[in-house]
């Protein structure tokens, strides 16, 4: 296979930028910027997630079987970069980031324009990054979009010429 074929044309998928978010409630909090996230199922209502099996977000999902995915707004690049980078809870902000927990325990990005948490009902453990299915169990909306709501949220060609991921 051509190597660089391959890259070029995976990277062609688009892809939503969101922040996965998990806290195992003894005291171990865990966020992560991710973009392998669709929708798989309406009744009830699934969606899954690709995460990185070395990270600490992995972890806490894989013990607590919860986790929440906060969509990043248009204008949340900053939040995108800073979840690139392993998570600091100080001063109940995680990153610098407000935070409330939800109902699952999962945190909350207060500045996210919206997020759903979710019950993991399995995991595929294939590759170094596993698919999470999660059943969502709440969804958060902290104010009304107008327009399509795929358009609202920040994808993966608004953070630059220089990032990308997959391949």
């Amino acid at each position: 296979m051509d190597q660089d074929a391959k890259k070029t044309v995976l990277r062609m998928i688009p892809y939503g930028i969101y922040v996965l978010t998990a806290d195992d409630g003894k005291g171990n909090v865990a966020a992560a910027t991710v973009n392998w996230v669709t929708q798989t199922a309406f009744a009830p209502p699934l969606v899954v997630v690709g995460v990185k099996t070395d990270s600490g977000a992995y972890q806490i999902i894989k013990d607590k079987k919860t986790f929440a995915l906060n969509m990043l707004g248009k204008d949340q690049k900053g939040a995108a970069f800073t979840f690139f980078k392993p998570t600091k809870l100080e001063d109940g902000k995680l990153s610098g980031q407000t935070v409330r927990k939800g109902t699952t325990g999962a945190p909350i990005l207060d500045a996210a324009p919206a997020a759903v948490e979710c019950r993991v009902t399995s995991i595929v453990e294939q590759g170094d990054h596993h698919i999470v299915v999660g059943e969502v169990v709440e969804a958060h909306l902290s104010k009304p979009i107008s327009g399509r709501p795929d358009a609202a949220i920040l994808e993966m060609k608004d953070l630059g010429d220089n990032v990308f991921y997959g391949g």
